[in-house]
């Protein structure tokens, strides 16, 4: 490259009409944004050049997409390993790298067939050859990176398989301005006394002076919207009579989690499809959990007790003593409950409530997180009934400015009778879940050694789906995570709920 780029741009635009920065970027082998700097540098000394911009999306090929146009696509790969005359094993197929979703792909473009007559599935050939498409198809895109030669389904497929990834480029159309010229003069920014002595000033040009520009804003901190619907929920428990739990212990044993709640160890929340279990520690020490109270919570849930039959089954040490993140601020409550049971003086009635941190295994999308906030509540005393649970709720979402309330029978495996809790949402048109209840089993509380005329009545929500409400938001992403916009936070006014 011979010349400045800003000689560069003005002989180029001298020639022709018109110029792209990203097609001059590529010819001359600058980068982009020096181009547009450039361009940018030269509007502010007048209408020398005019510049529009352009927004193109493409499709690119991702990593695992270029590994498949060097040695084939997964269903393509699993085809070959098929043998044309006889057949071999599923499970065998299904060890191979990719062989998973390469099977299933195949098995979907009808390339493969299912024999289960001997017993164990055998796979066979259903066509003598196959075109690896999904090849054919990356390497269009590599090769053109033009939208439109291939069908919108196709390309979500590819898209949905991680193959490919749309990616959006911006650049500008710049062409000449009324004042175009070759040698722009620089306007001066600054009178020096030299040249009012010289008197040199009287044939400058001078940049215009802005004498209502504003002086920098003063930053200061400024809180999260998480935390502003925090603190108003907060402060309704609060004058409801609840006490705050502690609850700043993320790291939880399966012990309090899940078996104190009488959850069973078979339960599919229990497995790591759906929970953070931790390698190091990765147990709780036995001496860590009350022996009595440990030994009671193991009888219950294996021979049963205190009117239940338990699951009869078999009760593993081992695994209740698993740490986990979370899942829940409900182990909170248990321990609250144990301790509240085994105080000296013995039972006294309370109410308590917890707004924190919970984890699940869940996949990412726009209203699910793999953490997120649960507010819990709950009452223990005397002959407590579903009725107060009912009464109480009605006063609690009152308070939020929810009043049109629904129940719903439920299932929940530490609480019975259970209930959701749906309230009618005006802008919708339609009743919508706004939590989850219950009365926490006789299997639950007994073993912790409450009497057994005290019930518990509780519920819960989460606190991300009311201040996405609030505040307008539809993606969580938007709300929590890497991707929130700083200036959302700055911009959103504090949270008044209309109580």
């Amino acid at each position: 490259m011979s010349g400045s780029l800003e000689e560069l741009i003005l002989n180029s635009l001298s020639e022709g009409l018109e110029l792209n920065t990203s097609d001059f970027a590529n010819k001359e082998g600058v980068d982009h944004q020096l181009v547009v700097g450039t361009v940018k540098s030269l509007q502010s000394l007048g209408d020398i050049v005019k510049s529009e911009q352009i927004n193109r999306r493409q499709w690119v090929v991702t990593g695992e997409g270029s590994d498949i146009i060097t040695g084939g696509s997964h269903e393509f790969n699993i085809f070959n390993k098929v043998p044309e005359t006889g057949g071999i094993p599923q499970k065998q197929l299904e060890s191979l790298p990719n062989g998973k979703i390469g099977l299933s792909k195949a098995l979907a473009n009808k390339w493969l067939r299912v024999d289960k007559s001997s017993g164990d599935a055998v796979i066979h050939r259903k066509t003598g050859e196959v075109t690896d498409d999904v090849k054919v198809i990356l390497e269009q895109l590599q090769s053109t990176s033009i939208d439109g030669v291939i069908d919108d389904k196709k390309l979500n497929d590819l898209k949905r398989r991680k193959l490919i990834k749309q990616i959006e480029t911006k650049s500008y159309s710049v062409s000449k301005g009324s004042e175009f010229t070759l040698n722009p003069v620089r306007p001066e920014t600054d009178l020096s006394p030299e040249m009012i002595a010289s008197g040199a000033w009287k044939n400058l040009r001078f940049k215009p002076y802005n004498f209502d520009a504003l002086g920098l804003p003063v930053s200061g901190g400024h809180l999260h919207p998480l935390l502003k619907v925090r603190t108003q929920f907060r402060q309704i428990f609060l004058e409801m009579g609840f006490s705050e739990m502690p609850t700043n212990a993320f790291v939880d044993s399966s012990f309090w989690n899940f078996d104190a709640l009488f959850q069973p160890q078979l339960h599919p929340a229990r497995d790591q499809h759906d929970t953070f279990f931790l390698a190091d520690p990765a147990t709780t020490p036995v001496d860590s959990l009350p022996p009595a109270y440990l030994a009671r919570v193991a009888s219950v849930h294996s021979e049963g007790g205190y009117g239940s039959l338990g699951y009869q089954s078999p009760w593993r040490l081992d695994e209740a003593r698993k740490n986990i993140l979370r899942t829940h601020t409900t182990g909170t409550s248990a321990r609250m409950l144990y301790n509240l049971a085994n105080q000296p003086g013995g039972f006294t009635p309370a109410k308590y409530f917890s707004i924190d941190r919970v984890f699940r295994n869940e996949t990412l999308d726009a209203t699910h997180l793999a953490e997120f906030h649960q507010i819990e509540g709950l009452v223990a005393d005397y002959n407590l009934t579903l009725g107060d649970l009912m009464g109480l709720l009605q006063e609690f979402f009152k308070k939020l400015g929810i009043e049109q309330l629904r129940f719903k029978p439920a299932y929940n495996p530490y609480t019975e009778p259970s209930m959701e809790v749906f309230s009618y949402h005006n802008g919708l048109g339609k009743w919508v879940e706004v939590g989850n209840s219950g009365v926490f089993r006789p299997e639950m509380l007994l073993p912790m050694g409450l009497p057994e005329d005290v019930s518990v009545i509780a519920w819960g929500l989460s606190l991300e789906r009311p201040t996405m409400i609030k505040y307008g938001i539809n993606n969580i992403r938007d709300l929590v995570g890497h991707k929130v916009d700083l200036q959302m936070i700055y911009n959103n006014p504090i949270c008044r709920l209309d109580c």
